[in-house]
């Protein structure tokens, strides 16, 4: 089936979910996750990946192995695509673009780049081209001072403190969720913010590289 949007019986099912986080509420409420949340999802997906590369839905369960809380479903329902991310939760719609944690290896080649006047300068262009679109970029961690080996007066001083970065956009829940404008606005957002996820692919590039 073409996809039609969110129903608001998926934003439901997420409120749901916030108040009641127990299996009892999940068994009771499969079939609405089924019809109204994940089908949708996975109808999105199906029309996106031919154009932005593969897909994945993750699973709905925490892993709760290593964690205080012990709440043990996730209150969104998250997907790659290609190297973007999409999420639905009660509150609405998000997406992101980039790269959210760098490894070691990574984190050396992106302030190698980030110091480099000539890369360093191209992040800042193409960060400022995405902002003026109202995507925000932002790391999950950053340093509270100059990472080793850089000055603390440096001009990106601020982008080298990063371990990550990533391209941000969140929609509030609006009827248009439940219309295919959904695709739309995803779409928009990754060729919007492609430029920023082609700099790190180029200058920082895959975990084992």
């Amino acid at each position: 089936m073409a996809f039609q949007g969110w129903p608001e019986e998926a934003l439901d099912f997420y409120e749901g979910l916030e108040a009641d986080n127990s299996r009892t509420y999940w068994t009771r409420h499969k079939k609405v996750y089924d019809e109204n949340v994940l089908g949708p999802m996975t109808e999105l997906l199906a029309e996106l990946e031919p154009e932005f590369g593969d897909t994945k839905v993750f699973r709905p369960y925490r892993d709760v192995r290593f964690s205080a809380d012990k709440s043990p479903y996730k209150t969104n329902i998250g997907a790659t695509v290609g190297s973007g991310y999409i999420q639905l939760t009660a509150q609405g719609l998000a997406a992101g673009h980039g790269m959210y944690s760098m490894t070691p290896s990574q984190l050396e080649r992106y302030r190698q780049a980030v110091a480099c006047d000539r890369t360093g300068e191209q992040l800042e262009n193409v960060i400022h081209a995405v902002e003026q679109h109202g995507i925000s970029v932002r790391s999950r961690d950053s340093l509270k001072s100059a990472p080793r080996g850089y000055p603390v007066d440096h001009r990106r001083i601020g982008l080298l403190r990063h371990k990550g970065l990533f391209a941000w956009k969140e929609w509030p829940a609006r009827p248009w969720l439940g219309t295919a404008a959904v695709r739309t606005h995803i779409a928009g957002f990754l060729v919007t913010t492609q430029p920023f996820s082609t700099w790190l692919d180029t200058h920082v590039g895959p975990p084992a590289q």
